[in-house]
Parts: structure tokens; C-alpha cells; sequence
């Protein structure tokens, strides 16, 4: 059951002019649902993008960068859900093309214009002639409904929006995201698409995507899987009135990408607050480390630990795991009695080894929350890092023994 996470609803998720939003059903794994999306741009936008490193990367990942290395604008997304395409060959290379063709006759544009994305089943071939059946049919929705169409394992549609004011123009977000299980970052872990009535010049918005990756998609974990499929895209339409950002150095960079980020940031929060069997959102702070790299590193350990999250599920404040995961961290010269480590508002641990104030029953009143923090001062610098996950729950294994079924 997904923890604080509700369905979006439509009045909540705005329209992006010079965007428009298709479903279909192609039955690629069941009949009568929604497993086709289909994402139109006008002609004048640019895009940023970033995929997983995963070398067995997708056959649509695969085609996706080579469309963009072509430089010749992009037109549309599609995306189908119920078979990845990945460990597919030469033939799941073919038919992420032809998944692309199709569309490109459709909407009247070059293959080339078209980036293919799939979710589902890896080692399996795709279906390609359901999703070439299914095209022509796909009827226009609101992004909600795309945020359905694009889940696989996921339990609620992941869509959000912003609007930010500058210079009396309104520039409008809207993001939609999916994934809750094989999560774990080396960018990105899931699927995520947003669009910007924004003006921004293409190198300005890569440069803007990578960096907001970063701090969001890139600072999540369910289970310390990197998939093959995963990607984040985002497409600024610039239909606003206000002047494209054309450098970093550009006035309204700074607040364009601020509201970017909080919106990735929610999308990728949601993610985890959906992770396979979840109960718990735990965020793991660590603060005053030496780099940021460092604090991600002790974050990264403590938050893909098995025992750690297998601890919160019971909410049981087995805290020396906590300990535990810090210490093979990988950071030869820590300091063990200098580092204090907090559970919610609770010192649980420092000088090496419990602190004097703690009590089990202060740490199982935290635990016993939906949504814990923990905090690692390793006093060493002044750099900190955010890493957000979720407990591992029986129905974890249930949900992934029971995916092909």
C-alpha cells in the first residue's frame, strides 16, 4: 500500500500548450487496459534526456539516444507498458524502429523525431504488431489518465504540476512518472516524462535535466535494482511569452530550474512512497560529510541495506544495522566516535555506541510512524546529501515472485 500517496486528480494536473496526450490498448499482457501512451510536441521544442547506464540498456533506449544524436527536433514520445523490449537484440532494435515509423506516419514527421520507450518483462520480444495495431486507434486524454496507462507494477498514477509566475508570464509543469520496483539509481530508475510551456534552448535544458536527476531520481532506491528501460526526458514546448533561457548565466535560469527540481523531486518521492509492498518512507539524511558524493555514499548503504529495511517493516528499532551499514559505507578514514546518528528527533547513537538518552521505547515511537528520518552527522565537512526508500515487506517478494504470472 503506497505510503501518503494519493491519485491525482485532473483538476490538479494543468495541460501544457504545444503538448498533447494519447492513449491506446494494445493488449500487450491483458486485454482491455490501457498500455499504450502517446505524447505529441509542436515543432519548435527542445529536449533534455537522461537513461539508465545499465549495460544491457533497452532496445527504445538504445534507438531513444540515437534519435536524439540526430538533431532533428523531437515530435513525440511513445511508450508501452507490459514488455520491456530489453534482451530483445537486433529484432527489439527493429521493432522500437518501426514503433517509431509508424508513429512518424501518423503524426506526419521523421522516424528520427520519435523517441520509443518501454516497461515490463525483460528477455521477452515485443509484441511490436499489437502496438502498430493500437496506434491509429490511441484517443486524446488528460495527463492523468497517461499516468495510468504508463504503470506496470505500480498500486497509483504518479502525476504532478507547478506553476511558476515571472515577469507577469505564467510558465506551467506537468510531470507523470512510474515504476516501484527494480529502483535504484544510475539514472534513472523508473520511466518519467515532463513538459514546460517553457522557452529554453536545448544545451541550457540537458545541462538543467542532469543536474535535477540528480537530487531526485538519482536519490531514490526500493530495492538496489538499476532496470534497463529506466529514462527521464523533459520537453519545453516554448509557447510562453517570456524569452527563451539560452545560457545558464540567464536570468530566469535559476528559478526555472528551482521548480523543475521540486517537481522531479515529487515524482521521484512518489516513486518510493509506491515501492513494491511498501509501508514506510524513510529519508536518510547525512550531513556535515567531507563531499556530497560521500554523504550520498553512507546514504546509498544505509538505505539499500536489507536487514535496515527489513528492521522498519517490523518497526522494530534494530538500530545497530544502522551502525552496521555506516561502517562498510567504504570510508577508510570515519571517525566512529565523532558520527551521531538520530532517528527521527531520537540520538540514538554516538561516542561509538548508544547514546545515553536513548531508550527502545523512544525508538519504537518513531518507528511505529509512516515516515521516518534518519540522520548521520558524521562531522567530518560541511556537505550533506538526501537519500529516500522504502522498508522491504513479504508482499515484496509476493509482487516479484508472482510478475510474470
Amino acid at each position: 500500500m503506497a505510503v501518503n500517496l494519493n491519485t491525482p486528480t485532473d483538476d490538479q494536473i494543468v495541460s501544457i500548450d504545444g503538448a498533447q496526450v494519447f492513449v491506446g490498448q494494445a493488449g500487450i499482457k491483458k486485454a482491455g487496459h490501457d498500455d499504450v501512451t502517446l505524447i505529441v510536441f509542436n515543432g519548435n521544442n527542445s529536449v533534455g534526456a537522461v537513461f539508465t547506464q545499465n549495460r544491457f540498456c533497452a532496445a527504445p533506449v538504445q534507438i531513444a539516444k540515437q534519435h536524439l544524436a540526430a538533431d532533428l527536433g523531437i515530435r513525440a514520445l511513445v511508450i508501452n507498458t507490459g514488455n520491456a523490449n530489453a534482451g530483445t537484440g537486433q529484432r527489439g532494435r527493429n521493432d522500437a524502429e518501426l514503433t517509431c515509423q509508424m508513429v512518424a506516419r501518423q503524426i506526419g514527421c521523421q522516424p528520427e523525431q520519435v523517441l520509443p520507450f518501454s516497461t515490463g518483462v525483460i528477455l521477452e520480444p515485443l509484441p511490436v504488431e499489437k502496438i502498430v495495431a493500437a496506434l491509429p486507434k490511441v484517443r486524446p486524454v488528460h495527463w492523468t489518465q497517461a499516468a495510468a496507462a504508463i504503470m506496470t507494477t505500480d498500486t497509483l498514477p504518479k502525476a504532478a504540476s507547478r506553476t511558476l509566475q515571472i515577469e507577469g508570464e505564467t510558465i506551467e509543469f506537468t510531470g507523470i512518472a512510474k515504476g516501484s520496483g527494480m529502483i535504484h539509481p544510475n539514472m534513472a530508475t523508473m520511466l518519467s516524462f515532463i513538459a514546460t510551456d517553457a522557452a529554453i534552448a536545448q544545451p541550457v535544458l540537458q545541462q538543467m535535466v542532469a543536474e535535477v536527476a540528480q537530487t531526485s531520481f538519482n536519490s531514490i532506491t526500493v530495492d538496489g535494482d538499476t532496470s534497463t528501460n529506466d529514462s527521464f526526458v523533459v520537453v519545453a514546448t516554448g509557447k510562453t511569452k517570456l524569452g527563451k533561457i539560452s545560457a545558464i548565466s540567464d536570468k530566469n535560469y535559476v528559478a526555472v530550474k528551482a521548480v523543475l527540481a521540486d517537481l522531479a523531486l515529487e515524482l521521484a518521492q512518489a516513486i518510493v512512497r509506491d515501492g513494491e509492498g511498501a509501508s514506510k518512507f524513510i529519508t536518510v539524511h547525512t550531513k556535515n560529510a567531507l563531499t556530497v558524493e560521500e554523504a550520498r555514499q553512507v546514504g546509498y548503504t544505509i538505505a539499500r541495506s536489507p536487514l535496515v529495511k527489513t528492521a522498519f517493516y517490523a518497526s522494530d528499532p534494530n538500530l545497530g544495522r544502522i551502525l552496521c551499514a555506516i561502517g562498510y559505507a567504504g570510508i577508510a578514514d570515519l571517525d566512529v566516535n565523532a558520527l551521531k546518528v538520530y532517528l527521527g528527533d531520537v540520538l540514538v547513537a554516538e561516542r561509538g555506541g548508544r547514546a545515553d538518552s536513548y531508550t527502545e521505547e523512544a525508538g519504537q515511537r518513531v518507528m511505529a510512524e509512516p515516515e521516518i528520518t534518519i540522520t548521520v552527522d558524521l562531522q567530518r565537512g560541511d556537505a550533506q546529501a538526501r537519500i529516500y526508500t522504502c522498508d522491504l515487506s513479504k508482499e515484496y517478494v509476493s509482487i516479484n515472485a508472482d510478475y510474470r504470472s
